[in-house]
């Protein structure tokens, strides 16, 4: 019989009378007082493990007896039997070590019940059913084993679905004609269970089957009408009811008297059949249970009376003496009726205690601070690993009224995918904050699937699209049913993301009628986005966003019923960024017109948000003018009323007004804003100007300086920008320039002066600096972009800067402060070897008993490791500077007598601090070895795929490569980092960042100059790329790549090259379903016979250097900085493009490619190219081997410095690898025992290596 048919003939008899389901197996079994052997039988008479208590085993070793309990109950007067399955999962079996019977046990179960069902319904004429049990499992995906870690889960989703599917099949195939999910004390183990159900129903076998029913039955532990995991009834129906079961009901824990007021509330909540299944009344201080049979069917027949139920039976303590006796008592009664969709209209969401959201229910709030995109210090406390205090801001918004909470973490120095389910498994253990529904956020779906998988309640996902198009959307919007969430679907197809009404419309029907015509998806569950867009940006095409919003709102609610609208309300305001009050009152007057159309809900802050009538009538008519578009003028009268509410707001001086100025006030002018037309006619005025200007330092100490001085406050202040700053020290340099000559003459004729008059001829100290600075990129390291910033920054702020350049030896850094009285010294390196420099550096310094300050910054760098690794080396002040912008501060400090023991106190217990988070987190960290991390390698089927061969063996030069060409290639982001002009969501990035309302107006000026840069770099051949590709058969061998010269079969015993790997060991979390990884898992392994090939490649762009030197002898900071960071772009972009190429053509295991340079930057292709000293490898002399391969630097000029940064530094260089189970990896902290494996193995001492891997050591070799 089908499950389809099976399912009509249950429901027509539910709707004829009560049906009764059987006793508690348990019980039963118990009275036949068996023992050991009679639980191993013959089959496990030998097994290591007692049995004894494994019920469900029974099946195997004692058929018979499960055979005459099942008769039993179905002689009583049951309808339905229970198979002796409670325990059947290999999880719950693995306590008996008998993991590998699951299945038999299962199928044994439901055959036995089969066979006693078919029995007495040919022996009585009334049909009999089966009931397979699907029980909970003795772990929870709920509640933390650990009270100190309430993030810790010690079970997962997936393996929960694994032994769930595992249980179903034998269940099915044993002949079960209903599946029963019952005794849920975790809804999210229901889930997980639900979901397996439906994934094994989809399988072929199964297909007869699809349609069988379902019934659910939880678990009510107390008089607090909770589950176990906290759920309220009505949270726990809406939590499972995705799954459409037949039956919905409560058994267990509680005898009937204490279980009615709970099934009634089921009752009232779910238009499914109502099943109710009691204990024996409650325990006995024995934990026995005393309620007579005549009991139990008394106030059962009272539920019957009532119409609450439709099924009832017995739990624990019951016997087919209790079953009979409540057959007999409901016998009379007539079935609850079904309410006809008692929640109709309605969104149904669920954390602990449900969320009905009806056409009367008030706007809804959804919180937006738990979102790392959103919300700075949300992002610092997690990315800090302080989750409690992250955790503390959700519970915040709670307080503050958040109906709904966001979750996103999206950032690109976290692991979304493991972050996310240990942030919502945090909110698990605090009631007050999970009592509310999730909405899982990302635009990374494998994100949102894993924080599906540890919500228990009913949430909502945030969002998927037609972006990717109609098959994508259906995929990802089946996986979502099937995890019973809602969605939210964003007006955004293949073309783009709508902005007119139309499109909005258009879109919204669209998604509509796929996801209820094709999937199913009930119209309730839908929620529409139909983009809340940034007005007020100055351009035209956009006044009518906020217009077009609400017009699609009205429409999309009228056409279609069911669905709700919501949206991110601060998109709409970001032009006007850093004007708080402004952007509340556009939020309030939008949301007043908005919800008005028929909006339901919005990520907001909505405690921030003023009432609508208390806004100022100016500011409300403003606002309406602007969402409106009532006049073109509406975005500037905006701005002026924020002016002139905020203190000001000077008005920009016209054209060459400032020319009329006094020189002073000029010059400041000039430098202000990186005006250099002027400067030198201005500062000969001054210099001239003997009176007022004795001597030309004079103009320096004082207009100069000034106007320097206003530039460095601004900056601190946030009120200017890097690229801003760079210029006005170009301005300043040239007027230094210019009075140099005079100064040196002044000083000579003074000089001869004091000789002519018999005075003693000593030079005069010239204090005019705040203080000198020594600087260098220290020796090793040719990087130096951010020291050259910093640099210009301290000159921008009264400081002396002597720069030593790159590749500086310590010697040359020590003598220099020595001989000029350096008040401070400053280190920076890129590369990680660049950190066992400064260690040294810092050493030397105490050696020499040196006195002054040591600061350390560079991308390499860290608070951490200077603390840990530098500072105990050096007994003066060692501090770490994360970027130029906090330079300022920290020297000032430093040098200001009155602040600087102060500041050195909290540097120090800051520090302290530190050191001890950091030894502490070695001793909490877990290790596996070696040998454990390669045993959970991960494991491909090298067999399921040909390999593609490369066009060549070999090396393949790439001399004077098309520059023009790379451009498209060229990735923006880290451009704009340079200059530390960074925009904020949901304008982060480019070409977005130019909408920033802070900082898009200087992008957008950076980002012109760099295009003239480059145009003219493309017109004069200033720069040259140069490349070389190679590709070479190879194997993997243990950790290790080894690759060969020639392609031939066998492969030779001796190697070309070795490249060694190195494996990840700090223990996961998610170790059962996330491997250790190695470079070496993506190779063929030789023992396979596979033959695979491995690809090496190093680029450079040639001539930066050069033109730097040229701008720098001009005095024009802001060029040479421009200059090299334009060379850094181009050398990654020919990195991308020769990856593209190799892709498609010179080892074309990806021929048919065709993407965007977008979906290059997301790394949308197949295959890796990891660079040894990053992530995935980060030991540097593996380049050593990379260069003897390809002869780089006789090929292309490329060397390596002694500490293996590549010369010229916009240089990329890195391994290919093809697989497409390839992935860029972290190998994180190792231990000693791999560490010494790999000395060996590389014919190293164990002492060089740790010098190499310093960073990334989890214990200190000191």
């Amino acid at each position: 019989m089908s499950g389809h048919t099976t399912a009509i003939e249950i429901e027509a008899t539910l709707k004829q009378r009560i049906m009764v389901f059987d006793g508690g197996m348990g019980t039963m079994i118990q009275n036949l007082r068996l023992e050991e052997q009679d639980f191993r039988g013959s089959q496990f008479i030998d097994h290591p493990k007692s049995l004894k208590g494994n019920n469900d085993l029974l099946s195997i070793t004692k058929p018979d007896s499960i055979y005459e309990i099942h008769k039993a109950y179905l002689e009583a007067g049951a309808d339905f039997i229970e198979t002796n399955t409670f325990s059947g999962t290999s999880i719950a079996q693995a306590d008996y070590a008998l993991e590998a019977f699951v299945y038999q046990l299962n199928f044994e179960s439901a055959r036995i019940a089969k066979k006693a069902a078919v029995d007495v319904t040919n022996a009585t004429g009334v049909k009999r059913y089966v009931a397979g049990s699907i029980g909970p499992t003795n772990k929870t995906l709920s509640v933390s084993p650990s009270v100190e870690r309430p993030e810790y889960r010690n079970i997962t989703f997936d393996e929960l679905v694994v032994a769930y599917s595992e249980q179903t099949r034998g269940l099915l195939d044993g002949g079960s004609d209903v599946l029963l999910v019952e005794t849920i004390f975790d809804t999210a183990n229901a889930k997980a269970a639900l979901f397996a159900i439906q994934e094994v129903l989809d399988e072929e076998k199964y297909s007869p089957l699809r349609g069988i029913p379902i019934f659910v039955s939880g678990t009510i532990v107390d008089k607090s009408g909770r589950t176990l995991s906290g759920q309220t009834g009505e949270a726990f129906v809406i939590s499972v009811s995705h799954a459409k079961p037949m039956c919905l009901g409560l058994n267990c824990a509680l005898g009937a008297v204490e279980m009615r007021p709970f099934i009634e509330v089921i009752g009232n909540f779910t238009d499914a059949y109502v099943i109710c299944y009691p204990n024996a009344g409650l325990p006995n201080t024995f934990g026995g249970y005393d309620e007579t049979p005549a009991t139990t069917a008394k106030y059962l027949a009272e539920f019957a009376a009532s119409g609450l139920v439709n099924i009832v039976g017995g739990c624990c303590g019951t016997t087919p003496e209790h079953i009979k006796a409540i057959a007999d008592a409901v016998r009379p009664h007539k079935p609850r009726t079904p309410p006809n969709n008692p929640h109709k209209g309605c969104l149904l969401l669920s954390g602990l205690e449900p969320a009905v959201i009806s056409s009367i229910t008030n706007f809804v709030n959804i919180g937006e601070r738990c979102n790392v995109a959103g919300s700075r210090r949300f992002a610092r406390l997690v990315q800090n690993g302080k989750y409690e205090a992250a955790l503390d801001v959700a519970r915040s918004q709670v307080e503050m009224g958040a109906q709904i909470l966001d979750i996103n973490m999206d950032e690109g120095m976290l692991d979304g995918k493991s972050v996310m389910p240990k942030f919502i498994n945090l909110i698990g253990s605090e009631p007050d904050v999970s009592k509310v529904p999730l909405c899982v956020d990302s635009s990374n779906f494998d994100i949102v699937v894993a924080g599906l998988k540890c919500t228990q309640g009913k949430c909502i996902v945030n969002s998927i699209s037609l972006k990717e198009g109609e098959e994508d959307f259906i995929n990802k919007a089946k996986l979502i049913k099937r995890f019973g969430a809602a969605v939210v679907v964003m007006a955004f197809d293949e073309d783009g993301q709508a902005t007119s009404s139309e499109d909005k419309v258009r879109i919204c029907t669209r998604s509509f009628r796929v996801l209820v015509d094709q999937i199913g998806f009930e119209p309730n569950d839908i929620i529409f986005d139909p983009n809340i867009l940034t007005i007020g940006t100055g351009m035209e095409e956009h006044n009518e966003y906020a217009i077009n919003f609400i017009a699609a709102t009205r429409i999309i609610k009228k056409n279609l019923p069911g669905c709700r609208i919501s949206g991110g309300l601060s998109n709409l305001s970001f032009s006007f960024r850093g004007m708080e009050r402004i952007r509340e009152a556009m939020h309030s007057v939008f949301l007043y017109h908005a919800i008005s159309a028929g909006m339901d809900m919005g990520i907001v802050n909505a405690g921030n948000l003023p009432v609508y009538d208390d806004i100022p009538k100016d500011l409300l008519k403003y606002c309406e003018d602007l969402i409106w578009n009532k006049n073109a003028e509406a975005t500037e009268t905006l701005l002026k009323y924020a002016q002139e509410h905020s203190g000001g707001g000077n008005k920009a001086v016209e054209s060459e007004e400032w020319r009329s100025w006094e020189v002073e006030d000029r010059l400041q002018h000039s430098l202000v804003k990186g005006i250099d037309k002027y400067v030198i006619e201005d500062t000969k005025e001054c210099q001239e100007n003997t009176e007022k200007y004795p001597r030309a330092l004079n103009v320096i100490e004082r207009p100069l300086m000034k106007g320097m001085s206003i530039v460095g406050d601004l900056f601190g202040a946030g009120k200017m920008f890097l690229p801003q700053v760079i210029k006005s020290a170009r301005v300043m340099k040239k007027a230094v320039g210019y009075l140099i000559p005079i100064m040196e003459e002044e000083k000579r004729a003074r000089l001869k002066e004091m000789e002519i008059n018999g005075m003693e001829c000593v030079e005069e100290e010239e204090n005019r600096f705040a203080g000198t600075v020594v600087i260098a990129t220290v020796k090793g390291d040719v990087h130096d972009i951010g020291k050259n910033i910093v640099a210009v920054v301290l000159g921008c702020n009264n400081y002396r800067v002597i720069d030593l350049g790159v590749m500086t030896p310590c010697e040359k850094i020590l003598q220099t402060a020595v001989e000029n009285n350096a008040d401070i010294i400053g280190l920076s390196g890129l590369i990680t070897p660049s950190l066992s420099e400064m260690i040294h550096v810092a050493k030397e310094m105490e050696r020499l008993e040196m006195k002054i300050p040591l600061l350390i910054g560079g991308a390499t760098t860290s608070r951490t490791h200077t603390a840990v690794k530098i500072s105990p080396r050096y007994s003066q002040p060692t501090i770490h500077v994360l970027d130029a912008s906090k330079s300022v501060v920290v020297i000032s400090s430093l040098l200001n007598e009155d602040v600087r023991m102060e500041y050195l106190e909290d540097i120090r217990e800051e520090y302290e601090d530190v050191r001890t988070d950091h030894y502490d987190s070695l001793l909490e960290r877990k290790f596996l070895t070696i040998a454990d991390a390669r045993s959970k390698k991960l494991s491909i089927d090298w067999t399921s795929s040909p390999i593609t061969e490369p066009k060549f063996i070999g090396n393949k030069v790439f001399h004077d490569f098309n520059i023009e060409k790379l451009v498209p290639y060229i990735d923006w982001k880290p451009f704009f980092d340079v200059w530390q002009l960074r925009g904020k969501y949901p304008n982060r990035g480019y070409p977005k960042i130019f909408k920033d309302k802070t900082v898009g107006e200087e992008a957008l000026r950076v980002f012109n100059d760099a295009q003239n840069m480059l145009q003219k770099i493309v017109d004069d051949g200033l720069y040259t790329m140069e490349g070389v590709v190679s590709f070479y058969p190879a194997n993997s061998v243990g950790d290790d790549i080894h690759v060969y010269a020639e392609d031939v079969t066998p492969r030779p015993t001796t190697p070309l090259a070795v490249f060694y790997g190195l494996r990840q060991q700090a223990e996961k979390e998610w170790e059962s379903i996330e491997p250790y990884y190695c470079l070496s898992d993506f190779i063929a392994p030789r023992v396979s016979g596979v033959h695979d090939y491995i690809g090496l490649f190093a680029v450079s762009c040639c001539g930066a250097q050069q033109l730097c030197a040229q701008f720098e002898r001009n005095l024009d900071d802001y060029s040479s900085i421009m200059a090299k960071a334009l060379a850094d772009r181009l050398a990654e972009a020919f990195a991308e493009a020769m990856h593209e190429i190799v892709r498609t053509t010179l080892w074309p295991y990806s021929s048919s490619e065709s993407l965007e340079a977008g979906d290059l930057h997301k790394i949308k292709y197949q295959g890796i190219r990891p660079a040894p000293g990053y992530p995935s490898q980060p030991d540097h002399t593996e380049k050593l081997t990379m260069w003897e391969v390809m002869g780089v630097s006789e090929s292309i000029g490329t060397k390596l410095t002694e500490s293996l940064a590549m010369d010229p530094p916009a240089s990329v260089s890195g391994l290919y690898f093809a697989n497409e189970n390839a992935k860029y990896f972290a190998v994180g902290k190792i231990d000693e025992d791999q560490v010494s494996d790999y000395a060996a193995r590389k014919g190293c001492s164990k002492s060089e290596i740790e010098e190499w891997l310093s960073p990334i050591l989890c214990y200190d070799p000191t």
